[in-house]
């Protein structure tokens, strides 16, 4: 089975010769982390089973988030975590997408954009909800950013999963339609008018062209029910990479061949493409160093949870504290005792015999 590591320690030097005073550190440490993962070169342990005397090697993983082989499986956990935060009102999902225009200064200028796309949208939905003809009262969201299509190609854009209704300054609960949340088109103008405003104050506003402060920005709002299946559709982009090894065909002559799904037609395909192309395209969708990709606003927002809970209680309902992602919680559960490894010949438990140390040199 290939897997991206292969890939990165076979192609990725002389990616790296060639791209590498241009890369960001984020990419460049991601490359690295992914290589050096669960090898020799980051230290672990040798385990012996004294039933039929073999030795089990165990290597430390590099716990990069963007690493295919260290995302746990902590989705299902935040979907809790979320569905105790919903009220009993339609949910809506509103998308911004950032446009084609400023993708190249994005992946340029990563941290700065992404804020920006966050700030602008956010700001832009709930200066709309507070207008009396949709809400007329504060709203709370959730907001997710994600970058790729399933086939890799760079899109930048955030989902918010929004409740149905907002409070007044009274402290009323303003319900929305069923089936309608606030008009997309002054929705877009107004993002699009934040995200100049912001972008005027950093040196890189010059470097846009003008033209795309005249086109369509493209924003989507649809009603989700009840809110929890737009949360699960949202959560496996929260924890898992660009792409997973399992959907890596492949590598032939310096060609990867990958497989994905058809958004249009949900039917699976498969893309071919040359390793440096592929390289570049999994690294187009690593984060910044400590880039929060998960944000809480309105009477979601974790400084606001009172409010939320306030919320609640309009409705008889009862609200479960969560933590944000991001957030520390100010108790934590003792830690669960690691099982003892078992051999996987016999099934008898290992016995640890000695401590790798890590190899600190780093890949050419």
């Amino acid at each position: 089975m290939v897997e991206i590591a292969d890939i990165f320690r076979l192609h990725g030097p002389a990616y790296r010769a060639h791209f590498g005073d241009r890369m960001l550190p984020s990419h460049l440490r991601a490359m690295q982390d992914i290589e050096r993962c669960r090898t020799e070169a980051l230290g672990g342990q040798v385990y012996h089973c004294e039933t039929c005397q073999a030795y089990q090697y165990s290597y430390h993983s590099c716990k990069n988030r963007h690493c295919p082989k260290c995302q746990q499986d902590q989705a299902e956990q935040w979907l809790e975590d979320q569905k105790r935060l919903l009220l009993p009102v339609p949910y809506f999902m509103v998308t911004c997408t950032l446009p084609a225009e400023l993708r190249g200064l994005a992946r340029r200028h990563q941290k700065t954009l992404y804020n920006l796309l966050f700030r602008s949208s956010a700001e832009a939905l709930q200066e709309l909800a507070l207008d009396p003809r949709f809400i007329g009262g504060r709203i709370g969201m959730v907001g997710v950013l994600h970058t790729w299509p399933r086939d890799l190609r760079y899109h930048p854009h955030v989902h918010y999963i929004v409740a149905g209704g907002g409070l007044s300054a009274e402290g009323a609960w303003l319900p929305a339609r069923q089936d309608f949340l606030v008009h997309v088109t002054p929705l877009s103008v107004l993002f699009r008018a934040k995200f100049r405003a912001y972008l005027q104050q950093t040196d890189l506003f010059p470097l846009v062209d003008a033209h795309v402060w005249h086109k369509d920005w493209v924003v989507h709002c649809k009603p989700v029910g009840s809110g929890e299946a737009a949360f699960r559709y949202l959560a496996p982009y929260i924890f898992r990479v660009a792409l997973s090894n399992n959907r890596v065909l492949t590598l032939d002559d310096g060609q990867v061949t990958f497989q994905y799904k058809d958004s249009a037609t949900q039917q699976t395909r498969s893309a071919t493409v040359p390793a440096q192309e592929f390289i570049r395209r999994f690294l187009q969708h690593v984060l910044p160093d400590r880039f929060i990709k998960v944000r809480y606003y309105g009477f979601l927002s974790p400084g606001n949870r009172h409010v939320l809970t306030r919320v609640s209680q309009l409705f008889d309902a009862s609200t479960v504290e969560t933590t944000a992602i991001g957030q520390h919680p100010a108790v934590k559960e003792a830690p669960q005792a690691r099982d003892a490894p078992r051999c996987p010949k016999c099934g008898n438990i290992l016995i640890l015999v000695e401590t790798l140390r890590p190899n600190t040199r780093s890949p050419p």
